[in-house]
């Protein structure tokens, strides 16, 4: 079993027929991606509010409340002027690009493919062979 320590809301599971990818049961409850080191902060968070923090539930609502606050920022009203004037400079209507036609080069006489230098595939089973 493999897991991306920055991306803990998958885990592979290596099956004799290939990987698999198993989300996570509480998926749907959190509102953005996390890493081993926010779950073990929403984790002492959840601990510090008196709830359980051997609980997945309790604690993945705890985690959804840190990114949300972490996504909007702090509350504050010179971050409440620049994401106004962010929102304004969006809707503001550019001029339209121009369109230049640029004559085709003409193709150099005796020029032909360049040469192809092959990389070789990475084999993920032999690469998990030699893990085991």
């Amino acid at each position: 079993m493999h897991y991306d320590p920055y991306d803990l809301s998958h885990v592979y599971v290596r099956t004799p027929a290939g990987w698999i990818t198993a989300a996570w049961t509480h998926l749907p409850m959190v509102s953005a991606p996390f890493a081993d080191f926010t779950w073990r902060h929403a984790r002492r968070m959840a601990a510090a509010r008196g709830l359980p923090d051997d609980n997945e539930t309790e604690v993945a609502r705890v985690l959804d409340e840190l990114l949300t606050r972490a996504g909007n920022g702090p509350p504050n009203k010179a971050t409440a002027r620049v994401a106004a004037r962010t929102r304004a400079a969006r809707r503001r209507v550019l001029p339209e690009a121009q369109v230049i036609d640029l004559p085709t080069p003409a193709p150099a006489l005796g020029a032909g493919p360049a040469p192809v230098e092959p990389f070789g595939l990475f084999d993920v089973d032999a690469e998990a062979e030699r893990w085991l």
